[in-house]
């Protein structure tokens, strides 16, 4: 099976989106992050408003529309379900909490500066919520649409191929790990 369309999804920190552009530069497709849906990107401050599921959904299918190959990265669920017949495969992607927390941590410090994220920045609150939230997403109830649990759950009932990756390697070695993985489907 070719894999020309594929989503890319998992834990917070556990390097979906750098997974998500590897696989996309690897394939020479287009890379759509879903965190470019769900947030107002332009604000000085950023994710602080979130756009509603529609206008989401509305932008991300008017991005998709006409295209025979993709990469999307990010979660979906809860707004994005009627994308998931464009797929052809999806890759769910986890971490250990302690591993994702480190590298929220140095991620958001080299992209906005120590000082933005520690007490008395402008961003802490922000980082800290998120920290928050990452650090629950394995012992989250599945109610919350963003926890481990209502993930696999709803992964079992899928009929599409699924690689579950959850494997500490480096960037690119993650990358042809992945991509051996998806040609032999």
């Amino acid at each position: 099976m070719l894999v020309q369309r594929l989503w890319v999804f998992g834990a917070p920190g556990a390097g979906v989106t750098t997974l998500g552009q590897g696989l996309a530069a690897r394939m020479g497709v287009p890379f759509f992050d879903t965190d470019d849906y769900c947030w107002f990107t332009d604000d000085p401050l950023p994710y602080r408003r979130k756009r509603n599921a529609q206008h989401r959904l509305r932008l991300l299918t008017q991005d998709l529309e006409g295209r025979e190959q993709f990469v999307v990265a990010g979660a979906l669920l809860g707004w994005g379900e009627p994308l998931v017949g464009r797929f052809d495969a999806v890759v769910y992607r986890w971490l250990p909490a302690d591993v994702r927390l480190a590298r929220i941590r140095q991620r958001e410090a080299e992209r906005y500066g120590i000082e933005r994220i520690s007490p008395g920045g402008d961003l802490h609150t922000v980082f800290e919520k998120f920290l928050s939230w990452a650090e629950q997403y394995d012992t989250a109830p599945p109610e919350k649409l963003r926890s481990r649990t209502a993930e696999q759950q709803w992964l079992q009932q899928q009929s599409l191929p699924i690689i579950y990756s959850a494997d500490d390697l480096p960037s690119q070695a993650l990358v042809e790990n992945i991509w051996q993985r998806l040609t032999a489907l």
